[in-house]
């Protein structure tokens, strides 16, 4: 029964699954609006699904906080200088991986760092990759909860197959929204302070302070 619901389930994100267009706009504008979207993952063991709650734009080569400032172009972040609505997964701190959504164009590289969200489905997934945890109140904590990795990046979003971002429908309220400073960029200047970090009112419950926290940045 339960693998029957995940499998209707599946068919009805499937049919919601964003469209390229959606990401080719200006990338602060899709970082909002992804706020409230729908992560979901499918995996051996089981479908995740979580609620995105956190985000971070980065600028591309105007931005020295991005990976890409300055037009620095490196087989690490080639993803970002394609085409959007692409993941672009990197390994950092020698230790785990932060997953981005392409924006904008090809030639003009620019993302959106997924930061966190709330797991609507596949909690015991979860808890089983997490160590008994549910919180994804961080990019690493995300992407261990979702199996993202190196044989993701580049990942084409759109194609609604192993892992896409789905519209069901429900969004939040700009006042339920906060707009910040960008987390564990202080190398990049009054980059650090532009405001390009846009999370969910309360958000997370547990965890890293929404006014602040460690890394995760790229």
């Amino acid at each position: 029964m339960e693998s029957s619901t995940s499998d209707l389930l599946w068919e009805k994100l499937h049919h919601a699954v964003l469209p390229r267009a959606f990401y080719q706009r200006d990338t602060e504008t899709v970082a909002r609006e992804l706020l409230g979207k729908l992560l979901v993952r499918r995996l051996p063991e089981g479908m995740v699904v979580l609620r995105l709650m956190e985000v971070e734009a980065y600028l591309g080569v105007g931005d020295p906080a991005a990976h890409t400032a300055g037009g620095r172009r490196t087989p690490r972040n080639e993803v970002m200088w394609g085409e959007a609505g692409h993941l672009y997964v990197y390994f950092t701190y020698g230790m785990h991986y932060c997953a981005n959504v392409v924006t904008r164009r090809p030639g003009d590289p620019q993302a959106v760092l997924l930061r966190g969200g709330v797991v609507v489905l596949g909690e015991e997934v979860v808890r089983r990759r997490r160590g008994g945890r549910l919180d994804c109140n961080g990019p690493a904590k995300l992407c261990q909860a979702l199996g993202l990795g190196r044989e993701e990046n580049g990942y084409d979003l759109t194609t609604g197959e192993a892992v896409f971002i789905a519209d069901d429908g429900f969004s939040f309220a700009e006042e339920e929204v906060l707009q910040l400073p960008r987390v564990g960029v202080a190398y990049a200047g009054e980059a650090a302070f532009w405001p390009l970090r846009w999370v969910v009112r309360g958000f997370p419950a547990v965890g890293v302070r929404i006014s602040g926290g460690g890394g995760g940045s790229q």
